[in-house]
């Protein structure tokens, strides 16, 4: 699908991350290298942000950019849920996340997968800089992405078991690692189902990666 516009060259971004649906989860995975042109700048960098107990998204772009829309996002979905008396679904999110880029325009650089578990089931969805959103059962996003996609095309089938979907979260970043120099040093896995939000402890995610 076009977007209408391409992203100039600032706004090509080094990262790998994913996002899949399972059964009963969504699955968010991604890399935790930081780039600044040819300089790795961090090396732990955080790209996947808890915004509701059942919501999560990761980000591709500027470090700023993110971290100020991420808690953006988690204060109006916090007024949102004492407003109303129920939680934000993951659409109305998104939604919320596409109005924001799409006033913006090219103001921000960043790029974000937002996966999630309302009352309709697992659901993840693609957003660009200037506002798209497509939903899908399975994306990626960063200059890792032909790769991660490459693997996620192969192996991805409707209702995979919770723990499979994790195991191709992870392969899928550390295929797009192994190619795409941008993206690199360490995998960060979360899960989200109707019991809440989870982030896999490092050993679990490092037994996993070893095993591929």
């Amino acid at each position: 699908m076009e977007h209408g516009m391409q992203p100039p060259a600032e706004l090509k971004t080094g990262t790998t991350t994913v996002a899949l649906t399972a059964k009963d989860s969504v699955v968010l995975a991604s890399d935790q290298r930081a780039t600044m042109g040819l300089l790795i700048a961090n090396k732990k960098a955080k790209k996947i942000y808890k915004i509701t107990d059942r919501i999560g998204a990761t980000i591709a772009g500027s470090v700023a950019d993110a971290q100020a829309i991420m808690d953006l996002l988690k204060a109006e979905a916090k007024l949102f849920e004492i407003q109303r008396g129920r939680p934000m679904s993951v659409k109305a999110l998104t939604r919320l996340l596409s109005n924001i880029m799409f006033q913006g325009r090219g103001l921000y650089m960043l790029g974000c997968l937002v996966g999630g578990y309302d009352e309709d089931g697992p659901q993840v969805f693609y957003t660009d800089y200037i506002g798209s959103v497509l939903s899908d059962k399975y994306t990626s996003s960063g200059s890792g992405s032909p790769v991660a996609l490459g693997v996620l095309e192969a192996e991805y089938q409707e209702d995979l078991p919770k723990a499979k979907a994790i195991e191709l979260a992870i392969r899928a970043v550390a295929a797009a690692m192994e190619r795409d120099a941008a993206s690199g040093n360490s995998i960060l896995v979360s899960v989200i189902d109707k019991d809440g939000y989870t982030e896999l402890p490092k050993d679990k995610i490092l037994k996993i990666w070893k095993k591929q």
